[in-house]
């Protein structure tokens, strides 16, 4: 038994793995993530038993590799636990590779709507994030296609490299899935390129290990919180982030303490897997 999901159109497979026993082999999982061949998804997410926590989290990108975490994918884990009554209560914790995550559900009609996520805190050290560099990864330069792209590289759990350099869609197109295989990231990356637009932002990301995506979680996080140490949004405050798929809503303190993020999450339906 499985359920698709999606949070602002980067959709997953979810499984009830409480017993360990769903298969997470890359190949099972980029067959059942081909979106012509399979049911088709971003990834995979498995729900399954947490020490430290509710219920506990894995994602894996639908390439087979497998992600420290991801911010639309817990929205959905989160909407799972409560509308099946698995977690009776509306605030949760959810454990992750990146560790627990604090989560409040906003329900409507005995559904839940909206959640709201506490990201933790995000680093800039190279080696946390990591990239193979020293000190801080804010206004690093990378040299890529013949072109140097200049950003700032953000872990929120999993590493990402945000660029507001204005190029065309067409360099940019060339150049996402460049950055996230740049030897300078020995885990590869997930980017994004960003824009200031009427005190939000518009942003495109290329995901590692799922290509050009309608919306990324984390990656909205590290957007607004590259943009607020540039002094681009203020801290403290509620920014929306504008995704291909739909927007979320992020907080950046000033202390760079937290990121909060919230956005919706869908059930779209359910099925079984069959001869796989």
């Amino acid at each position: 038994m499985f359920w698709k999901y999606h949070g602002i159109g980067n959709d997953f497979i979810l499984f009830e793995d409480f017993e360990s026993n769903t298969s997470k082999d890359p190949d099972f999982v980029r067959r059942l993530c081909d979106r012509r061949f399979g049911v088709g998804a971003d990834g995979i997410l498995y729900i399954n038993s947490a020490l430290d926590a509710d219920a506990g989290m894995r994602i894996i990108n639908a390439d087979g590799s497998e992600a420290e975490m991801c911010g639309n994918g817990i929205r959905c884990v989160a909407k799972h636990l409560y509308d099946f009554s698995i977690v009776k209560k509306r605030r949760m914790m959810i454990s992750t590779l990146s560790g627990p995550k604090k989560i409040e559900c906003a329900v409507e009609d005995g559904q839940v709507k909206w959640v709201s996520v506490d990201m933790g805190a995000p680093s800039f050290d190279c080696k946390e994030i990591p990239m193979r560099c020293s000190g801080k990864s804010v206004d690093k330069i990378v040299r890529v296609g013949g072109m140097d792209v200049k950003g700032t590289a953000v872990s929120m759990g999993n590493p990402h490299f945000v660029t507001f350099q204005r190029m065309s869609d067409a360099r940019m197109k060339e150049l996402g899935p460049k950055i996230e295989s740049h030897p300078i990231f020995p885990k590869r990356t997930n980017v994004e390129f960003a824009r200031l637009v009427d005190s939000g932002l518009d942003v495109s990301i290329y995901e590692r290990g799922a290509g050009w995506t309608l919306a990324c979680g984390t990656g909205a996080c590290a957007s607004a919180v590259a943009a607020a140490v540039r002094g681009s949004i203020s801290y403290d405050e509620d920014v929306e982030v504008r995704l291909p798929g739909g927007s979320l809503w992020v907080n950046v303190a000033r202390d760079l303490s937290s990121v909060k993020m919230r956005g919706p999450a869908v059930r779209v339906f359910e099925g079984e897997v069959e001869n796989w």
